[in-house]
């Protein structure tokens, strides 16, 4: 298995998020990273590679140019108006408000935005891009024949759509990877998505074609984030109708019944017949993540990933959530070893 990496992501160091009615410490930072390096090296698990650089195209395919001019720009141009600290949103044009994009910082903030909970760092745009590059090495070596091949994306993405950030998401680098997949010449894409929250911005990005097949499995967002999108009978548009699969669950989800839902997951996958699996993996479905209801155990990743590898389709693990920072290395590991199953 090849492992790509790259020591950017510590340029994106938020200090706070807002959460809970008050601002407290942020949730997505480095050493979620590092934690997951020290088990990957522990375990022996793979070959640790540094990622080819591949600039803006592959982002310009699924996100907005004036989306990606905001982000390149948007810490600097906080500075002028405001001390060296986090820049978040405080207005959102919402029901009843003009849908334009301002001149000012906290205006275009707001309208890139869909949550204060994910702030710009001087080193936001650096770390995002680096992610992107992560997942287009790790897609590029299973396009040239890599069974399995794993991004360590940080910051995550699957929250981002094509021109909007949320969840500590900017770039959706699952997105741009199957669309990169695509442009390579894979006639059919799969994008399956197992972090706790719902990927909203993959979601969107997709919802209407039928070339890239979307399934996720998480928290129910009548009860959880993102809230406004997730749910059952959001099944596609358009060319798209059909090609969209949402598996919901309630909070205190266990293995057995995660199980049945991944059974579901698995077989949409294997009907579609895809050139490529994209997997979003997210390791916040554990028991004791602190901001997720999911009670799934670390041996449960393992069965997980076991199950994605029995439909024996070249796969992409891209790095999603997790933030139970001490277990998060052994989950990942655990997840890795399923899919790479005897290789």
């Amino acid at each position: 298995m090849r492992i790509f990496h790259s020591d950017v992501h510590r340029r994106h160091a938020p200090q706070r998020e807002l959460s809970g009615g008050e601002f407290m410490a942020a949730v997505e930072t480095p050493e979620r990273v590092e934690t997951i390096l020290a088990a990957l090296q522990a375990a022996s698990i793979g070959s640790l590679e540094a990622p080819e650089t591949f600039g803006e195209k592959p982002m310009a395919a699924v996100h907005t140019r004036a989306y990606l001019d905001f982000l390149k720009t948007a810490h600097q141009d906080w500075r002028r108006e405001y001390p060296d600290q986090d820049a978040l949103p405080l207005i959102w044009p919402m029901r009843g408000l003009r849908q334009r994009l301002p001149a000012s910082i906290d205006g275009r903030l707001g309208y890139y935005s869909a949550d204060a909970g994910t702030p710009i760092t001087a080193g936001s745009w650096d770390a995002a891009c680096g992610g992107v590059d992560i997942a287009l090495s790790a897609t590029r070596a299973v396009l040239a024949g890599e069974r399995v091949s794993y991004g360590l994306c940080r910051p995550p993405g699957h929250h981002a759509a094509a021109d909007l950030m949320c969840g500590y998401c900017f770039l959706n680098n699952a997105a741009i990877a199957a669309q990169w997949a695509r442009d390579q010449g894979a006639e059919r894409v799969a994008v399956l998505d197992v972090d706790y929250h719902h990927g909203n911005g993959t979601q969107d990005i997709f919802y209407a074609r039928d070339d890239v097949l979307f399934v996720s499995i998480h928290a129910d967002p009548d009860q959880e984030y993102p809230y406004f999108l997730g749910f059952a009978d959001e099944a596609g548009e358009g060319r798209g109708k059909g090609f969209n699969l949402n598996l919901p669950l309630p909070w205190g989800t266990s293995w057995p019944d995660y199980a049945g839902a991944l059974d579901q997951a698995v077989a949409r996958i294997e009907g579609y017949r895809p050139d490529i699996l994209i997997v979003s993996f997210g390791a916040d479905t554990f028991k004791e993540d602190p901001i997720s209801r999911f009670t799934l155990e670390t041996l449960d990743f393992a069965k997980m990933g076991a199950a994605i590898a029995q439909l024996g389709l070249p796969t992409v693990v891209l790095q999603e959530g997790g933030y139970a920072v001490e277990a998060l290395g052994t989950n990942v590991v655990s997840f890795l070893t399923g899919v790479a199953g005897d290789e």
